[in-house]
């Protein structure tokens, strides 16, 4: 039975992709449908679309290759014979993507009725088809007729039915319906996602903090509370909780737990607490950590590094700025603070973290009691120093508060605000080259556009979608939206943004410099991605000048590779001289400490010579006195001496004399 598409808001495949044809007239309807496609799309996309065009209703590419004086023909048979064995399915998506990215308005504008395609698609109904509800996935055999009349059977398993709540729309926020009984309007909270499911809890309303978990289902978009208790028994890797409300923690999760570290609470503790709840028995506990754990704060920022986690910054329960680092090892549950070298961030609170390559840690924006920052910051966690690099593109206004997600090597930032009015762009930063730019905004006013609302990353029919939820932007919200980026980055620059065709010259240039990116390793994101680098080629028409100038371009390349051959080899050296260098300190450093204990040693030996010196000089200084009453004692000897002479010289005369006086002699003359 031929399938016919029909006009619907929830168009399903393969009908969708059979209006997506017929739109773009390649279904044999338009007349000018090679015009009305160059009019759209560059060179390389409508190669692109012809070939995805060709996999889904033909199959893979088994016609001989068009002789070379057909370059135009050559270039389409070379596009649809690279896809190989894609499924026709995939190659559907793959078709619509690319449309929908270039022309989004598309969707709305296909004709009231679409004409079967040029080559009958039949679809065999010897299975019955089950009901499915909400969206889902269902197999089918598809039966396609090839241009030689050969029937291929093939087995497709991703054809999906939308629901209401699929996001078709690239790098716009949407509103999903959501059901079951959603959370009370808050911000500063935390979310975590595990297992296509996210996990908030805490927050702030009205100044009171909050401490109610609850989980939103991101398949169906069901909001349920959790029922939690408290762990009341010591257990080996954590103690008795005693869990207070709080607001601007972390919510973190790890081995299918989640980590709730800091925050600010009515009674905070001295030191940082880190809970753990246990997705399994639903309980609450506080993990028992050693070291010195940091002071309690809350505003942080915390990130997870392999088996570690990074804090930085905050505010304390004094409302003190920090802007130290600590590092908790999840696998020691050990706490150390990191002394890095440089010039770290200024003291700030409510700013945004992110690691890029496992190795550089980003800090950007933020806020202090009077000034909300746009600054970025970087920190090297091999070396432990602090950069400050130039940014390309245009820097995003200061602000705090604001929510940050990764994916692959661009950071996504939305919302915050600087005091007046709420930030409603939200950028990107290409973690590798530091480029920034503005993927969409929003009104000023919207849940968006807020400060403390938390930002998560997940994935919805095989891509990945942002979830923002929550915040407070005048007033407190429980909003969630989704956000599903398209990757321009890597895609629409190299397909999307390519100028119309001018010549075959731009494509050969376009098509060679994506072989030299991907021998490099710039880029390598996805399929559709590779199938571009690998199989567009320019239709040009004088095929010499073509291979001239991919001749010239790797001979470019193999310069430049040859210079990056030079640098890492100076990069090396430089190595090894920073090798000796420190070997050579680390020896200076043992003789100055070996000099020191000399001169120690010398300190204290000139010391015992002083002390022996005093000795000496008290002695010296005894010895005089000593002299000198030997002295006068001789003095008092001589004296005594003389007196007994003349006392023994006395005597005599004086006994003489009156015994000569009466004998009659008279005594002598002096």
């Amino acid at each position: 039975m031929a399938n016919t598409a029909k006009q619907s808001a929830t168009l399903a495949y393969p009908d969708r992709f059979y209006a997506a044809a017929s739109y773009l007239g390649l279904d044999g309807s338009a007349p000018s449908s090679v015009k009305q496609l160059s009019s759209k799309f560059s060179n390389d996309a409508v190669l692109l679309l012809y070939a995805l065009h060709q996999q889904a209703t033909v199959g893979p590419c088994n016609t001989p290759k068009p002789s070379a004086w057909n370059p135009a023909e050559q270039s389409k048979w070379k596009s649809w014979q690279g896809l190989g064995t894609m499924p026709s399915i995939e190659a559907m998506s793959h078709f619509v993507k690319i449309l929908e990215e270039g022309d989004p308005s598309w969707y709305p504008n296909p004709p009231n009725s679409v004409p079967d395609p040029a080559i009958d698609v039949q679809i065999s109904s010897t299975k019955a088809e089950p009901s499915i509800e909400n969206g889902g996935s269902f197999g089918e055999t598809m039966t396609t007729a090839t241009e030689d009349g050969r029937l291929m059977e093939t087995q497709d398993k991703d054809v999906v039915l939308e629901n209401p709540n699929t996001i078709s729309v690239y790098n716009q926020w949407t509103a999903p319906l959501t059901s079951g009984h959603p959370p009370k309007a808050r911000y500063e909270h935390g979310a975590a996602v595990i297992q296509d499911k996210m996990y908030m809890y805490g927050g702030n309303h009205n100044g009171r903090y909050l401490g109610d978990l609850h989980v939103l289902d991101l398949k169906n978009w069901t909001w349920s509370r959790v029922e939690t208790k408290v762990v009341t028994e010591s257990q080996e890797t954590s103690s008795p909780a005693t869990l207070t409300h709080c607001a601007g923690h972390s919510l973190i999760p790890w081995d299918n737990k989640l980590l709730s570290i800091g925050g600010h609470a009515k009674d905070p503790s001295e030191s940082i607490l880190v809970k753990v709840f246990d997705l399994h028995t639903c309980t609450w506990s506080i993990l028992k950590t050693d070291g010195k754990p940091p002071i309690s704060r809350g505003g942080q920022s915390v990130t997870l590094v392999g088996k570690k986690l990074v804090i930085f910054g905050g505010q304390d329960v004094n409302k003190s700025l920090l802007n130290y680092l600590h590092l908790l090892d999840l696998d020691t549950m050990t706490w150390d603070e990191i002394d890095a070298v440089g010039s770290p961030p200024s003291p700030r609170s409510d700013h945004a973290a992110a690691v890029h390559a496992e190795r550089y840690l980003l800090i950007f924006g933020g806020g202090s009691h009077t000034n909300c920052f746009s600054d970025l910051h970087v920190l090297d966690l091999q070396t432990m120093e602090w950069s400050r690099h130039a940014q390309q593109g245009e820097a995003p206004t200061p602000r705090a508060g604001h929510a940050g997600v990764t994916i692959g090597e661009n950071w996504f930032i939305v919302g915050g605000g600087d005091n007046k009015s709420g930030a409603c762009e939200t950028v990107v930063l290409n973690m590798s080259t530091l480029a920034w730019s503005v993927l969409t905004t929003v009104q000023g006013g919207a849940p968006l556009a807020s400060e403390g609302s938390s930002l998560v990353v997940s994935s919805y029919n095989g891509e990945d979608v942002i979830v923002a939820f929550g915040g407070y932007n005048g007033r407190y919200n429980n909003e969630v939206n989704v956000l599903k980026p398209s990757h321009k980055s890597s895609l629409k620059s190299k397909i999307m943004e390519a100028s119309p065709v001018r010549d075959s010259v731009s494509a050969v240039n376009n098509a060679t410099t994506r072989d030299i990116e991907s021998e490099i390793g710039v880029s390598q994101e996805s399929k559709v991605r590779e199938i571009v680098m690998d199989n567009v080629n320019s239709g040009s028409k004088v095929e010499g000048k073509s291979e001239r100038i991919i001749t010239s371009l790797r001979s470019e390349k193999e310069e430049l590779e040859a210079s990056l051959s030079k640098e890492k080899i100076q990069t090396l050296q430089l190595k090894e001289e920073l090798t000796e260098t420190e070997t050579r300190s680390t020896e200076l450093y043992k003789e100055l400490h070996s000099v020191r204990s000399q001169l120690a040693a010398e300190q204290s030996r000139c010391f015992k010579l002083e002390v022996e010196v005093a000795e000496v000089r008290q002695k010296l200084q005894t010895m005089e006195t000593l002299e000198k009453e030997l002295e006068l004692l001789h003095r008092q000897r001589a004296v005594a001496s003389e007196q007994a002479a003349v006392n023994m010289n006395g005597k005599p005369q004086s006994s003489g004399g009156v015994w000569g006086w009466l004998a009659g002699t008279p005594p002598p003359k002096t």
